[in-house]
């Protein structure tokens, strides 16, 4: 069966090699010949089931990874760092999300050998002789980052479902339901497959900030003193504090984490060196989105929209439950994307030297529904155990995503595409900028975990939050 045909912007001339297979036993071992022919052909189709990615495609496949729940924060983190610091960093930190992630296409292409970023890691560690602690370290961080980020999808299901039906059905209820929706969205392999559902997520996402969009520009013209009277401010909100202004932060360089995934992505392309279109396509589209959303909403909301995240709560009672109702195809479908990241890294590393790792076999089949099966249990305790929004992505930012899009990419720079010495010709201005980037990096890294765990530790202490695995409604 030829699978390259099902890709629009498939070049059959650019396809990538099937890898070699050992050939067939001889005749006279029929049936260990027989078996290992079987094994061929499962092999061969998954290769080529698996190098189906266009750019256009994997443009589709960044934007249900990216333009997700991160949009869904900006608005509280214009309220809280104010008009004028919120769009330096929505357009600065894009800006810098597309350089590292320009980085990690480059690296990809100088080693096409790398599946994900822990094999990333594994040939920098080489260059300094401790390749395998490298690749288990960041393999570690790659995996827990992918089960936050479900685990955040599962959270803010759980809150639309509350809020769309208005039950008094108990909200761990919902969230399980939540987690059997992220589930059944994971079980295709291929991220090509992924892609066909990308189109329903971007217009659902779409939707639902247009909805919050218009609903809230509507209810502040008709307010008393009409768009005149909300009280937003250009500059960061009154006695500001370092927490605060972290979490803020850490929010908005969460919504720039397409880079992670990126390799895993790309190892699916026919024609990987495309992987620069899709880069800036989806990078100029997440400025415009996050910007515009995190820019209106605060300007028709005010200071209110920080108590609203995410912020199709601020649409009002009717206009949110219609936006979360549209929201929900994004919801499942970007957090599912990231179990099947995460799947493709455990099963390919557990099955790395069988047919089974393609997923066209009953036992293949069979071990990557366990996979993720697992996984999604494990995301789901974790929505349960830290269920507020802000404090959830906020972690996640500190922890992995400070590594993942600024100074992974900055060492990659340093220790595999450098040519020449730091400070000869060009040289000397990428050393200052990567330089500028690692450093980013690490104070994101000690801050943002300062930060979230400071305003987790004051939430429980106020009692602002509901408790682990009870019934109250998710904050």
């Amino acid at each position: 069966m030829n699978y390259h045909n099902e890709s629009p912007d498939y070049d059959m001339s650019k396809s990538k090699a099937p890898a070699a297979f050992p050939p067939a036993q001889s005749e006279d071992e029929p049936k260990l010949g027989e078996i290992r022919e079987t094994d061929r052909n499962a092999y061969e189709e998954g290769v080529a089931n698996f190098t189906r990615l266009g750019w256009k495609r994997l443009t589709i496949v960044l934007i249900v990874e990216a333009i997700a729940l991160g949009s869904l924060s900006i608005p509280s983190t214009f309220a809280t760092l104010g008009m004028v610091a919120g769009v330096i960093c929505c357009i600065g930190l894009g800006l810098l999300a597309i350089y590292t992630s320009y980085i990690v296409g480059e690296v990809k292409l100088a080693f096409p050998e790398i599946t994900n970023y822990a094999d990333a890691g594994r040939i920098v560690g080489q260059r300094f002789g401790c390749g395998t602690a490298v690749y288990e370290v960041i393999s570690v961080m790659f995996c827990l980052q992918l089960i936050l980020i479900v685990g955040s999808h599962c959270l803010t299901g759980t809150i639309a479902l509350v809020k769309i039906t208005e039950s008094n059905v108990c909200s761990v209820v919902f969230g399980v339901v939540s987690a059997i929706a992220l589930l059944l969205l994971a079980i295709p392999p291929t991220f090509a497959d992924a892609a066909i559902l990308g189109y329903i997520d971007f217009a659902s996402i779409i939707l639902a900030i247009g909805i919050t969009v218009i609903g809230t520009g509507h209810s502040a013209a008709t307010s008393p003193g009409g768009l005149a009277g909300v009280n937003w401010s250009a500059w960061p909100k009154e006695n500001l504090t370092f927490t605060e202004a972290f979490i803020a932060l850490s929010n908005i360089i969460f919504a720039y984490s397409f880079a992670m995934c990126q390799f895993s992505f790309m190892d699916e392309m026919h024609t990987p060196a495309d992987y620069k279109k899709s880069v800036w396509t989806l990078g100029v589209i997440e400025m415009v989105i996050y910007t515009l959303t995190g820019a209106l909403v605060y300007a028709f909301v005010g200071q209110g929209v920080i108590n609203s995240s995410p912020a199709l709560l601020a649409a009002g009672h009717t206009l949110s439950r219609v936006a979360f109702g549209i929201a929900l195809p994004v919801i499942f479908i970007s957090g599912s994307i990231n179990t099947v990241v995460f799947g493709r890294l455990v099963h390919g590393r557990i099955f790395a030297d069988s047919a089974i790792r393609f997923v066209n076999t009953r036992m293949g089949w069979v071990t990557w529904l366990a996979v993720i099966a697992a996984a999604t249990v494990v995301a789901f305790v974790i929505a349960e155990v830290i269920p507020f929004f802000n404090d959830l992505l906020s972690i996640s930012s500190a922890l992995f995503i400070s590594g993942f899009t600024f100074y992974f990419p900055a060492i990659m720079w340093f220790v595999l595409l450098r040519k020449g010495g730091w400070f000869e010709g060009w040289n000397m201005l990428w050393t200052v900028v990567n330089g500028v980037i690692f450093a980013i990096g690490l104070i994101v890294l000690v801050g943002g975990t300062y930060s979230s765990v400071d305003d987790i530790i004051l939430n429980y202490r106020s009692g602002s939050v509901r408790g682990v695995f009870t019934c109250a409604l998710p904050s």
